[in-house]
């Protein structure tokens, strides 16, 4: 056996998952993003178990006092303690974001690939998509809230019953993009010689969608699922802010946003650190956006 036999064997191909990371790391933005967002999901998750003061707890006589050694953050008109609120907030505005964005997800991909797929039913759902990126977003958000809040909260209770509503309202009026995005590469896809070829021996519609169509579309839906989550957070704190969220005692970040607004004179602390935590993990989600659409794209990845 010569050594170029050797060399030969030795030589394994390189993972693409591997071209893509070099490709992602340097993208100094998202790897910046990558480490604000882990910091942001370290204190939500972690943060709690380490500050144990229950965000819930109410001490009138410590109300609306500024930073200290006992409430690093201060506190609120009723006492309870910044930090651990907002530690829970996150929790809550994250849970959202995530949730939502699945849902939206699933159902653009889903109309997406049906509409790129089945020629006969692409005109019926690119109109619906067309009239759901026409209808207003805020006004059709707050109409959903104000007709079905009252009873999902009588048969779920407050938080499951406004989780459930606002999680719904979300993912059903934010999947439009992911939906023409995919149906045109689903249309790109269609022409491809391994699709044809596939067809050509009698595989069933199905088979073809799940084992090539779907895979090869997972770039651009990965990079939605990023964006999407940055977009439901900012939607959810919109509603919050408006009073149309949550209740009061379950507090997101943009429901501390809306209380603290009416004490931003005597106590902007109240309003700067929910603020700040919401920009950074909006911004940290869009650069990891647009560092996984440069590294998922073969035409940057090789320059």
């Amino acid at each position: 056996m010569t050594d170029r036999t050797i060399d030969l064997k030795a030589a394994k191909p390189r993972n693409q998952w591997w071209d893509v990371w070099d490709q992602f790391r340097t993208h100094k933005g998202a790897l910046m993003g990558m480490f604000v967002l882990g910091f942001i999901l370290f204190c939500t998750l972690v943060g709690p178990h380490l500050w144990d003061i229950d965000p819930k707890l109410i001490d009138i006589r410590a109300r609306a006092k500024g930073p200290s050694m006992a409430h690093p953050l201060g506190t609120d008109q009723l006492g309870r303690d910044m930090l651990a609120r907002l530690f829970s907030g996150g929790r809550i505005t994250i849970a959202v974001g995530m949730t939502a964005m699945v849902l939206s997800l699933v159902l653009g991909t889903f109309i997406g690939v049906v509409a790129g797929y089945f020629r006969r039913l692409d005109g019926i759902l690119m109109r619906l998509t067309d009239l759901f990126l026409a209808l207003p977003l805020l006004p059709l958000l707050l109409l959903m809230v104000m007709l079905f809040r009252e009873s999902l909260v009588l048969s779920l209770g407050p938080e499951n019953g406004v989780f459930i509503l606002i999680v719904f309202a979300i993912g059903i009026t934010s999947w439009m993009h992911t939906a023409r995005i995919v149906r045109g590469d689903v249309l790109a896809l269609k022409e491809r010689e391994f699709v044809l070829a596939s067809r050509s021996i009698g595989t069933p519609a199905r088979r073809m969608i799940l084992r090539h169509i779907l895979p090869n579309v997972m770039s651009p839906i990965m990079v939605s699922a990023t964006l999407g989550v940055a977009n439901a957070v900012i939607t959810e704190s919109a509603l919050s802010f408006l009073g149309l969220g949550f209740p009061p005692d379950f507090p997101t970040w943009g429901r501390l946003l809306s209380d603290g607004m009416v004490y931003i004179n005597q106590n902007p602390e109240r309003v700067i650190w929910p603020a700040i935590a919401l920009s950074a993990l909006v911004l940290s989600i869009n650069y990891i956006g647009d560092g996984l659409r440069d590294a998922l794209d073969p035409r940057i990845r090789g320059r």
